[in-house]
């Protein structure tokens, strides 16, 4: 039995599944997604950050950002939003690009594996005063898949610490 190309990819792939209780309101954490200067306060593993960050946030819109490690590596993505649902989901298929938002492969920055079809569902719950969110993230060559998971809960650390509460005078 001869095997399909895509078959193959699939069998060199895995799925990033995180469930996760998030100490914030869902209306903080909805615009942690939505909101390009939110956005900037936590996308990226832990020493990286995101100087730019374009999001036109509706079905048929993008987020064009980047992540910025301490070194000084650029890494550029683009999300093309193909379903929001206000307050409960987004899904977003992603690619890598250069800075001028061209496509270009993993291997441009020396990632590895065969990346194909890399899809982003969230989830969202409001769970009065907290937010349960669930991320898949489908597509991940193996080779990259802890590096992956290990990305994403830094970078949720980040979101919870860095959109916190909004203090008052009688919180001090």
């Amino acid at each position: 039995m001869i095997k399909s190309r895509a078959s193959t990819v699939l069998e060199k792939q895995k799925t990033v599944f995180i469930n996760r209780i998030l100490n914030l309101p869902l209306s903080l954490v909805w615009k942690a997604w939505s909101d390009p200067e939110s956005f900037k306060k936590w996308w990226g593993p832990k020493g990286f950050m995101c100087p730019t960050s374009l999001i036109d946030f509706k079905t048929g819109g993008e987020n064009f950002s980047s992540m910025k490690s301490a070194d000084g590596k650029e890494f550029w993505s683009i999300a093309n939003y193909k379903e929001i649902i206000p307050f409960k989901k987004i899904f977003y298929e992603e690619c890598f690009v250069n800075y001028k938002g061209h496509e270009v492969p993993p291997s441009f920055y020396n990632l590895p594996g065969e990346w194909s079809d890399v899809n982003v569902t969230v989830t969202f719950e409001d769970l009065e005063g907290k937010t349960e969110m669930t991320l898949h993230q489908t597509g991940i060559p193996i080779e990259m898949y802890s590096d992956c998971m290990e990305g994403w809960q830094s970078s949720l650390d980040k979101l919870e610490k860095n959109l916190s509460y909004p203090t008052t005078s009688s919180d001090n």
